[in-house]
């Protein structure tokens, strides 16, 4: 061992350690470090150095197996990668930043459009086998179980966009109790009914063949070999007419079902019953299930203006002729249209009465679920503003956690 190599503990210089002039003196150590004679204390100076060599060699024979040919692992790309492949985002983060609507309402528009007509295609194809098959296809249960599911996925779709009505007469009732304004209501109704007319015109188009075959060619509205009732809302042969204007029976049952709808639906959707947004569809869809199979026998599913507007339309465009509208001479086809409206509201507010307003508010749960639920329209949260507050005595905490019975014990 050569003395030049020990340093005193005092005396090493700040450029010692650096990886040049370390690797230069320790080339010719061969112990993992020394203890100085004169300054008698144990001073580690280095450890052995590694054979770079054989390093070297070892580097060069390392092969990469397949399973660790990616981009995230080694600093080189594979062969088989470009270098865009390497971008943390994919295709469809970046089509969203180039594509995403920048005005609010277009956005919510775009979803009650969309929606809507998946609810339409899907539901009008679910009434073509039912009645294309003769009804072997399907019983009704299934038909209420699969408009549904239908809405249940529907709404799960679009409800942190617009809301996801998908329905005129749940737009009605939130702009009466003041949660849209009226050029929302106008946009998402007008939205509403295309949506509905191109929904049903794509069921139209699946099953256009089957429906030839059914009725031989020729549209019918009513009869055997009646097809129309595939996308709209018909009235069954017993119910009567009063007074020669509208069919009284009929309009009571539409403002019911619609009112089950919205009475449900403001159920759901009341942040004091603590119901989680991700179960809300489900829920939903459930509660028009059940409207399906006890209040659908009579003329089917009248709950929506929308449902019943845009297909019937379609059926004028596609062939069946005006007596869709002219049917039991024009007394039926503005029912489905008008009595769903009155429903909406009867519905909602008489839960807002007999239920909404008398549900109390849990003081330890209630600011936790209001930063959950309070979401703006595009569906983020709203700004938090927390507000200090005084620290209070101990005779006013002693006061406030102590019963008055007690008190002056």
């Amino acid at each position: 061992m050569q003395s030049d190599h020990i340093l005193p503990p005092c005396q090493v210089e700040k450029d010692s350690f650096s990886s040049h002039n370390y690797d230069e003196r320790v080339t010719d150590l061969d112990t993992t470090g020394y203890v100085s004679p004169d300054y008698g204390s144990p001073f580690i100076i280095t450890q052995q150095a590694a054979d770079t060599d054989s390093y070297e060699k070892e580097k060069i024979a390392l092969e990469i197996t397949p399973s660790q040919k990616s981009s995230q692992v080694t600093s080189k790309l594979p062969p088989f990668e470009k270098p865009e492949d390497t971008v943390t985002m994919n295709l469809v983060d970046r089509l969203r930043q180039k594509l995403n609507i920048g005005n609010e309402l277009y956005r919510a528009a775009l979803s009650e459009l969309f929606c809507t007509g998946f609810l339409l295609f899907c539901g009008c194809s679910v009434n073509a086998q039912f009645i294309l098959s003769h009804r072997r296809t399907n019983e009704w249960v299934a038909v209420s179980v699969g408009w549904g599911l239908v809405l249940t996925f529907a709404v799960l779709m679009g409800y942190r966009i617009s809301g996801a009505h998908l329905n005129p007469a749940v737009s009605f009732f939130q702009l009466s109790q003041g949660k849209i304004n009226f050029v929302r209501f106008i946009v998402f109704v007008v939205a509403q009914n295309i949506g509905a007319f191109f929904g049903s015109l794509t069921t139209f188009i699946v099953y256009y063949d089957a429906i030839t075959q059914f009725d031989n060619g020729t549209r019918y509205v009513s009869g055997p070999r009646a097809t129309a009732a595939i996308f709209a809302t018909y009235p069954q042969p017993h119910l009567s007419t009063l007074g020669g204007v509208f069919d009284q029976v009929r309009q009571n049952l539409d403002i019911a079902g619609t009112a089950v709808l919205c009475l449900g639906i403001a159920a759901v959707t009341d942040r004091r019953n603590r119901i989680p947004p991700f179960l809300q569809p489900a829920f939903i869809g459930s509660l028009l299930a059940a409207i399906g199979m006890f209040l659908a026998m009579n003329a089917g599913y009248a709950v929506n203006p929308a449902r019943d507007f845009g297909p019937r339309l379609l059926t004028l465009v596609v062939g069946y002729g005006w007596r869709v509208f002219s049917y039991r001479n024009y007394k039926w086809f503005w029912i489905p249209i008008i009595c769903p409206m009155l429903g909406a509201l009867i519905g909602a507010w008489i839960y807002e009465f007999f239920i909404g307003f008398h549900i109390p508010d849990d003081p330890e749960t209630t600011y936790l679920h209001k930063i959950l639920d309070d979401r703006n329209p595009d569906g983020q949260l709203r700004e938090v503003h927390l507000v200090e507050t005084k620290p209070i005595s101990e005779k006013t905490a002693m006061e406030q956690t102590t019963p008055a019975q007690y008190r002056n014990m």
